[in-house]
């Protein structure tokens, strides 16, 4: 069976291609036949498609102002050139989508109908950066032909687990009744982490006490406790929690009825201000991207140390906020483009929980380290990086379902 997934993130596009015949015995995920990366923010002209297949990588420049084109070209680098994988897209069994919000509709991978595609729809609202992206990749598909099967697999499904005291806001009752309460995102990345940590250290997943941290351009942060989430930093929707790319993370609510009264801001432009201009590049006032505001930092940039520092403090300050749910910590597992990759960012973070008897391996950090603990040996709490595999957990979901 071949599975394409599409993993539309808030800055980019990912994609694989999976051959799966059957998931018996099979504990590491299959190497995708094809695979496929957009990234919209690493250039201010243009985003940077690269594609790897039979051995070989290749880069291609796309316009910035049109993602079904961007989608398109990287899928049609399956069909032709050096990256051909197979003779045509129909040859595609189905297609997986990770969704970010299912509200509270859908709590499992799904079909997607014209039913599904309008409730993606309607909770753009909720997840302004990330359901208008799905709803391109699905038309796309559509484009190709109307026949391929579609799947979407929910970010939000994994955290339906959170108690109510953690997932109802102090505020009346009846619009809890009417769906607002914490949904939670990235929990397809931090549901396969956790298992993995668990594969690694070779202990049962449901005896351990773990904080998974996805940190990319969208943050989030969950306590899992026996296998499942307790807790996670996102809410409502992901714009809740860690200060990120362009978003701003918790916040005073009141800030937004100054807003309004103080500068008439409509509720669009207050929008735009916590989702688009907040979060590292509001700080920094150069970029959402953390490498380029760290390259700023080392050159003396006092905004961009500031970044830098609010940055590690949000995270701090939720990972110690979980705490007293989790009752202790076993384990500490760094994932996502910054968590995999700054060395410098797990470092920082790690330092305040000394008192706990975490421990970091400066050594080890700095090295390559995926899939990996890098505590001392005398730490209390091991300390992991996992390579998140979202494609790949997206994948075995839709040929469970299918088949």
């Amino acid at each position: 069976m071949k599975i394409l997934v599409l993993n539309a993130g808030s800055s980019s596009h990912k994609s694989c291609l999976y051959e799966i015949n059957s998931l018996h015995n099979i504990i590491l995920p299959l190497k995708p036949l094809w695979e496929g990366m957009i990234d919209w923010t690493v250039d201010s002209n243009h985003g940077l498609l690269e594609v790897q297949a039979n051995g070989k990588k290749n880069t291609f420049e796309l316009p910035m102002d049109n993602v079904e084109t961007g989608i398109k070209t990287m899928l049609d680098t399956m069909i032709k050139g050096e990256n051909k994988v197979i003779e045509k897209l129909i040859d595609i069994n189905v297609v997986g989508h990770r969704v970010v919000h299912g509200g509270k509709k859908y709590y499992q991978a799904t079909f997607i109908t014209e039913e599904v595609k309008a409730t993606i729809k309607e909770l753009i609202p909720l997840a302004p950066n990330h359901n208008p992206v799905h709803l391109k990749g699905i038309n796309s598909i559509e484009a190709i032909n109307k026949d391929i099967r579609q799947i979407a697999v929910f970010d939000t499904a994994f955290h339906c687990t959170i108690p109510d005291y953690a997932k109802i806001y102090p505020i009346p009752y009846q619009y809890y009744k009417e769906g607002i309460q914490r949904y939670g995102f990235h929990g397809i990345s931090h549901q396969y982490v956790s298992q993995r940590m668990a594969e690694i250290i070779d202990k049962p997943l449901n005896s351990l006490k773990i904080i998974t941290c996805h940190l990319g351009n969208g943050c989030s942060i969950t306590a899992i406790k026996d296998g499942k989430s307790i807790n996670t930093s996102m809410g409502f929707t992901p714009l809740e929690g860690l200060m990120m790319g362009s978003r701003s993370g918790s916040i005073d609510p009141a800030i937004l009825t100054y807003f309004m009264r103080e500068y008439d801001y409509d509720r669009d432009e207050i929008d735009q201000i916590l989702n688009k201009k907040s979060g590292l590049l509001g700080i920094s006032g150069i970029s959402a991207d953390l490498r380029t505001v760290l390259t700023a930092m080392e050159n003396g940039d006092k905004q961009a140390k500031l970044a830098v520092d609010i940055y590690i403090h949000r995270i701090q300050e939720v990972i110690g906020s979980f705490l007293p749910s989790l009752g202790g910590l076993d384990a500490l597992v760094f994932t996502a483009g910054i968590g995999e990759n700054s060395a410098f960012i797990r470092e920082k973070v790690c330092q305040k929980f000394n008192f706990l008897g975490v421990k970091l391996d400066k050594e080890k950090n700095r090295q390559f380290c995926i899939d990996k603990n890098i505590a001392t040996d005398d730490s209390s709490v091991k300390i992991l990086v996992i390579h998140t595999q979202e494609d790949w957990a997206i994948a075995k979901q839709c040929y469970n379902l299918i088949s």
